[in-house]
């Protein structure tokens, strides 16, 4: 008799984390919606293999991997730059931006109406980018937009070749 294969699991609506930004923010950097690992942990880029902590720390100079999360997020504050998602809400199954389904956007414009020292945006991965830019094509005004390879492990691209893309973002950060 056949062992009957597990059920794939439901696809269910999941909602993203609110803003990490504050009036300093010179760079906001989006994503497009939190893997299972970051919304099971309630942080944003929570997945070990993801590589985010690892390629802002090298573009402000400081080790983020080693530091508990709230010391993360006040380092890049500190350094001027902002976190949130371009999709608030979704249906998904798994962590991949291909599953994504019937997503609902983020306030971008909004946000970045509120952020008077904002100079930039910068979009981790290819589904931010294409949403991201399409949400903020009315209300970009004269923000440099930027196409970042994307943080996540399922993105194959070697680190060492992400990192010299994020690299440019200094230029952003520089006073």
């Amino acid at each position: 008799m056949p062992v009957p294969l597990p059920a794939e699991p439901a696809t269910r609506r999941r909602a993203g984390f609110a803003p990490v930004v504050d009036a300093h923010t010179r760079l906001l950097i989006l994503g497009s919606l939190p893997g299972d690992a970051s919304l099971a942990a309630g942080q944003y880029y929570a997945h070990p293999r993801n590589g985010f902590w690892r390629l802002t720390g090298g573009v402000i100079g400081r080790d983020l991997v080693d530091l508990a999360y709230p010391q993360r997020l006040a380092a890049l504050q500190a350094a001027g730059i902002g976190l949130w998602d371009v999709i608030t809400t979704a249906h998904r199954t798994g962590s991949l931006d291909t599953a994504i389904r019937d997503p609902e956007f983020a306030d971008l414009t909004g946000l970045v109406a509120t952020l008077p020292h904002l100079r930039a945006v910068a979009f981790n991965g290819a589904t931010a980018a294409r949403a991201g830019r399409r949400v903020l094509a009315t209300g970009a005004g004269g923000l440099t937009l930027i196409d970042l390879p994307s943080s996540s492990p399922a993105h194959a691209r070697p680190l060492a070749d992400k990192a010299r893309a994020w690299a440019g973002l200094g230029e952003v950060l520089d006073p």
